[in-house]
């Protein structure tokens, strides 16, 4: 469907739904949606304008849709309470937490520096991620390895890497917290270390952790290098989650150049049971947007 049909069709869908659900509760009533194929996790912010803002609210209302995990980027940040009840309200619902942002500095040189104070830096975060891993039940914590040296041979750099994410590997062994590696694009995020899916599995290979494996997000790597499949198959030992956004805009599926339907359906297909975390945002604004949202996921989970 060409992104004229699809925008068209959204909001005739939109104004359907709206004119049969015209309140919170009645979208939002239990057993209201058949469970989606694969785990697409919603963001705590990506249905405020039919659930409102409270985090409870907003996973009943996404389990309501037949969601089966959520993603909180900002999770380390919020309040132990909050954190307790966000695990709480998923547990109750047998959903999955996506990965949170463990360490993500894009202004400065860090893993690719041989540097006790980045170490002693990163093993203040770890302990931090493990403890909120354990009150929210969360498995993942996303890391990015920070910026390149201008000044330094890239394979010393590469070695330092390797170095630094064993050491945080061991760090996280007994808790059993898994570090997931984002590679980024160079046209959003200039200078940083890791961009691509075989740069990312070549170090995962060489730390050799359980500990220690790649968030696959493919907004940013049909940007890079493209051949998504290839490369989901090529790296599927080291990938233990994926970030979800059609390019160009980061938006839902179904808005850009992505076959999100045969990637959801190539997973599907290999079995694939963790979580696609839904960071992208709506190509149309509020209420309608969220419901073209719904409707994307929809069409692309009918495979």
């Amino acid at each position: 469907m060409n992104r004229r049909g699809f925008m068209a069709s959204s909001l005739a869908f939109g104004a359907v739904l709206s004119a049969n659900l015209p309140s919170f509760a009645a979208e939002a009533e239990p057993g209201a949606r058949n469970p989606f194929k694969l785990r697409y996790a919603p963001s705590l912010d990506q249905f405020k304008h039919h659930a409102g803002e409270d985090p409870i609210d907003v996973i009943k209302f996404i389990h309501d849709q037949g969601f089966g995990a959520i993603f909180d980027n900002g999770l380390m940040g919020k309040p132990k309470n909050v954190q307790e009840k966000i695990a709480k309200a998923l547990q109750e619902r047998s959903m999955e937490l996506g990965p949170f942002v463990l360490y993500a500095d894009f202004s400065k040189e860090s893993l690719v520096l041989s540097d006790p104070a980045i170490r002693e830096e990163l093993k203040g975060r770890v302990k931090e991620g493990i403890e909120t891993a354990k009150r929210t039940q969360a498995k993942w914590a996303l890391l990015v390895p920070g910026r390149y040296n201008q000044r330094m041979e890239w394979d010393y750099q590469a070695a330092n890497v390797i170095e630094n994410l064993k050491y945080i590997a061991e760090l996280c062994e007994s808790s059993g917290l898994i570090i997931v590696l984002e590679p980024l694009n160079k046209h959003n995020h200039p200078g940083l270390f890791l961009t691509t899916i075989a740069q990312s599995y070549q170090i995962c290979r060489a730390v050799n952790h359980p500990c220690c494996k790649i968030v696959s997000d493919l907004y940013h790597q049909q940007i890079t290098e493209g051949n998504l499949i290839p490369n989901i198959d090529l790296a599927w030992s080291e990938i233990a989650s994926f970030h979800v956004g059609d390019n160009p805009g980061r938006n839902e599926p179904g808005t850009g150049e992505i076959n999100y339907r045969n990637i959801f359906k190539h997973l599907y297909e290999k079995s694939y049971k963790g979580v696609l975390c839904m960071e992208h945002g709506t190509s149309i604004r509020g209420k309608e947007g969220e419901i073209a949202l719904l409707k994307a996921y929809r069409e692309c989970d009918a495979f």
